[in-house]
């Protein structure tokens, strides 16, 4: 069995993961791979990223674990990118606000964006898997709005606020299945999942 280490400590999205997995054919991967995040083979400190798109940090992120520990691991970024924003907050989604504080960076789209009508956006998110020293990419793109003001309480970052296209709800009041199903994450999980098969 091949160890995999997730390049995160983050524990939503740990789950999250855990949820796709649960709800796939995750269960013959899981006989392949067992996969960890980066605590179970001991770091526990944030990965350098230092670029200003959310690929290059993917790939940083993951150069960084297998070069430091020679493993095979997978790394994870996510944008969210609002058009009346220019693309903003994009690569700095994570701490919008000079903090990590959700709802602080949400508090700031919603005083930033105002009552502009156009209100259209998208998560972004980019894979980079390097397995057996190669490197491999995958993204997820999930369109939709930004509400004017948050709603629900489930889910995490600015999930109270964004309205995936084709709901009426946000990402906050959807179940934990039907927001895997159509998220960026979600879908750049499933390309990894369909290549780890083969």
């Amino acid at each position: 069995m091949t160890q995999l280490v997730f390049a995160t400590n983050n524990l939503h999205k740990v789950r999250e993961v855990n949820q796709i997995l649960e709800n796939t054919e995750g269960g013959t991967l899981l006989e392949k791979f067992n996969i960890v995040t980066m605590s179970a083979i001991g770091h526990t400190t944030d990965l350098p990223e230092t670029h200003e798109t959310i690929i290059e940090n993917a790939i940083e992120k993951a150069r960084f674990l297998h070069k430091t520990y020679n493993i095979a691991c997978f790394s994870e970024d996510t944008g969210l990118e609002i058009d009346a924003l220019d693309g903003k907050p994009g690569v700095h989604t994570a701490h919008y606000s000079g903090t990590r504080d959700p709802r602080s960076n949400i508090d700031l789209v919603l005083k930033q964006m105002g009552e502009t009508p156009h209100r259209t956006a998208r998560f972004r998110t980019i894979i980079c898997l390097i397995l057996n020293d190669e490197q491999h990419i995958f993204e997820g793109i999930c369109e939709g709005k930004i509400r004017f003001e948050p709603s629900g309480t489930e889910g995490f970052g600015y999930d109270p606020i964004f309205q995936p296209e084709g709901y009426d709800e946000t990402f906050a009041t959807l179940s934990a299945d039907i927001k895997n199903s159509i998220s960026h994450r979600g879908k750049a999980m499933q390309q990894l999942l369909e290549f780890l098969k083969k």
